[in-house]
């Protein structure tokens, strides 16, 4: 199983940017996908979560400006992020709660990381 994150770079403060996360490998399902954040020194936070069927949770310091979505058929997660701040810089991970073919039991998953970088 891997997860293929992209779409990071290099923002201006107020702008926007989207990154997406592919699933691929031998799955039988997958469950909740979210995003994660890290900053050097600090730990990985959470910042969206979805449902396989849509339920979307969001950290206090991202709701309104940032919007997770899926699409199950082509395993993929999105994170859309608006009005972006220079405290928003970071390493941003996917992740996924996924029953492997091989296994039929559910793990968690991690993409590799892509960098955001707000900054004028």
């Amino acid at each position: 199983v891997q997860l293929q994150a992209s779409g990071g770079g290099l923002v201006q403060p107020g702008g926007s940017l989207r990154l997406s996360c592919a699933v691929s490998g031998r799955i039988v399902r997958v469950n909740v996908m979210a995003w994660y954040r890290q900053v050097p020194g600090k730990q990985r936070e959470l910042i969206a979560q979805i449902t396989r069927d849509g339920i979307t949770n969001y950290a206090d310091s991202v709701k309104g400006r940032f919007t997770i979505s899926r699409d199950n058929a082509k395993k993929t997660v999105d994170l859309q992020m608006n009005s972006l701040k220079p405290e928003d810089t970071a390493v941003f991970y996917c992740n996924a709660n996924i029953m492997k073919l091989s296994t039929l039991r559910f793990d968690n998953y991690w993409g590799q990381g892509t960098l955001v970088t707000v900054s004028s």
